[in-house]
């Protein structure tokens, strides 16, 4: 492998070379911040994934280590995020109960696997693949999976027993263990609750106005949850109340994270194949959005591929090093991009902080309260939450809307890995039915210009023994007949056609189904004594109808423009002397 190969694979040779003091300072700076809000995000999504809190924190180094090496990001924090936490959850609650050694191992096996899958799409390009879940689809899995991490919460917020994987068990779950609910943790957990939302928009402009500088003032803010933590720690190791049946996270293990192994069982995984892929793929299309959203603001470029692999590795450092499936998240990331973060080594540095963290601070929140990080959970996922996009699909494209609908209504009453999967396939399907019936217009010439266009749309010069019909879609397998059965019942219907000219503008590609459809059409309508023509093929098609006899037996003929086909087959509409054709 070449040193130019080596640095394409490996970017930290790439950008490491300019590392100065002035980079330094920045990807430090961006490092503190980000370690003082990640250290209680950790502990709380394990707690979501149904993991020991320290899974959190273990999960939080040794990836964003591996992805600092392998990533092309300068801004994405790499981590444990909201969503694929749940995912998480859903996929092993049905292998092992939770708090077992099964379940670590399933978790570890899931991180491997998802590692693996991430792995192998970099490598062979295969990032396209996740443009099959459309905007609508994820908009409307996001926001369904955040009510449904909020409501998991509730629990914890009560202090009552509570299970399910969907909107309606977990409801039923709630309202039936509901006279159980412990009033210290209540109180505790609304509190932390209303703190958090209070912090998100009342401390900054408070802190502003009692002289504290903008940048002082930012911190302060993003270490809201830290407070809640150090507060209602410190409230129930004084007052005992873990005596009074208030929850909290108990003893966690001091130091760094530990060596682990994924089980290498293939019955294990087969069943955690398909969760594997989703998270991955899903992991993927929100580490890449924020990824392209913060470098386009400093000109940075993106390589997706890369991306993949810098995820993959970072997920099979979380399997062996006691974590679970991780991937970019938006808020921090976005947290260290504003922080000054220049570089992926401010993600190394932060790594360095989670690691002090779990050698010295872990006795200290022996006495925080499970409530406390429902309420950092709850504050946190209520603004993936975005109802907005169902009026907005509504009045766009119904076929959105269907999407978007289908997608939140499943994940909400059937679970998070039905609800994604079922959002892919009628994304695929619409799109089928969308492009099974292209839309096709005829089309004439405006008026003192060489432009086409619709017939119902404009006022535009035709003549009635050339039909031109502008295709408005690649022609395949889903659609050829259709065109076949449109343009044999417009012939028919109007004797005095004798030319037919296809504008294939928008026509990016034609498969061999579509092409068999053409020669049909071409030995109907010769049978019918009408030409077929072709105007403006695009080279690739072009160079693709030359492999087969299309165009030697085609009747009429391949016109460079519509315009040079009108002004061979209609001189008189074009004003062109037709000896000169």
């Amino acid at each position: 492998m070449t040193l130019k190969s080596l640095r394409r694979y490996v970017p930290i040779l790439q950008w490491g070379r300019q590392y100065d003091r002035h980079t330094l300072s920045g990807d430090l700076m961006a490092a503190i911040i980000v370690t003082i809000m990640l250290i209680p995000q950790s502990l709380a999504y394990a707690l979501l994934a149904g993991l020991p809190p320290e899974a959190g924190l273990y999960a939080s180094i040794a990836p964003i280590v591996l992805y600092a090496i392998f990533g092309t990001s300068r801004a994405l924090a790499v981590g444990p995020v909201a969503v694929i936490s749940l995912m998480t959850a859903a996929a092993l609650g049905t292998i092992a109960d939770q708090g077992s050694m099964g379940y670590a191992v399933a978790a570890l096996t899931l991180a491997g696997l998802s590692g693996a899958i991430l792995l192998v799409m970099g490598l062979l390009k295969l990032g396209f693949l996740a443009n099959f879940l459309s905007h609508p689809v994820i908009a409307g899995f996001i926001t369904a999976s955040g009510i449904l991490i909020a409501v998991s919460q509730l629990k914890h917020i009560l202090g009552i027993p509570a299970s399910g994987s969907t909107l309606p068990e977990m409801t039923l779950s709630l309202l039936q263990n509901l006279p159980s609910t412990n009033v210290a943790t209540l109180l505790i957990g609304l509190s932390a609750t209303a703190f958090l939302f209070w912090v998100r928009k009342g401390l900054r402009p408070l802190l502003g106005r009692l002289g504290l500088g903008p940048r002082a003032a930012d911190m302060a803010t993003k270490a809201g949850p830290v407070m809640a933590v150090v507060g209602t720690t410190a409230l129930v190791w004084a007052l005992g109340l873990e005596a009074d049946g208030v929850r909290v996270v108990g003893a966690i293990p001091q130091g760094l994270p530990p060596l682990t192994l994924p089980s290498f069982s293939p019955d294990l995984i087969r069943l955690l194949l398909l969760p594997a892929f989703l998270i991955s793929v899903i992991g993927f299309v929100e580490s890449i959005s924020v990824a392209q959203t913060l470098a386009a603001k400093k000109r940075q470029r993106i390589d997706p591929d890369q991306e993949l692999i810098g995820l993959g590795a970072a997920n099979i450092a979380a399997a062996f090093t006691g974590g679970y499936p991780v991937t970019g998240g938006f808020s921090r990331s976005v947290v260290n991009f504003d922080a000054g973060a220049e570089t992926p080594a401010a993600g190394a540095f932060t790594a360095v902080g989670l690691g002090i963290a779990a050698l010295v601070l872990t006795p200290l929140i022996y006495f925080l309260p499970t409530a406390t990080l429902a309420a950092t959970i709850i504050v946190a996922v209520l603004s993936l939450v975005d109802f907005s996009i169902l009026p907005r699909s509504w009045a766009y494209a119904k076929s959105d809307f269907l999407a978007v609908a289908t997608t939140m209504l499943l994940t909400l009453g059937l679970g998070v890995e039905t609800g994604v999967t079922a959002g892919v396939l009628v994304s695929i399907l619409l799109h089928l039915h969308k492009t099974s019936r292209p839309h096709i217009a005829e089309v004439g010439l405006v008026p003192g210009t060489q432009h086409f266009r619709n017939i119902l749309r404009h006022s535009v010069l035709t003549d009635p023994a050339v039909l031109t019909l502008r295709i408005d879609e690649s022609l395949y397998f889903a659609n050829a007949r259709y065109l076949e059965d449109y343009l044999s019942d417009r012939v028919a219907s109007d004797c005095p056609i004798r030319d037919v000219v296809l504008m294939c503008s928008a026509v990016n590609a034609i498969d061999l189904s579509a092409l068999e459809s053409l020669e049909a059409i071409n030995h109907r309508l010769k049978e019918m004594n009408v030409r077929l023509h072709l105007s403006e093929v695009k080279g690739p098609v072009s160079d693709r109808l030359k492999t087969s006899h299309f165009l030697e037996d085609l009747t009429g003929r391949v016109f460079l423009s519509q315009y040079d086909a009108l002004c061979h087959l209609s001189p008189e509409l074009s004003g062109t002397d037709p000896t000169a054709i």
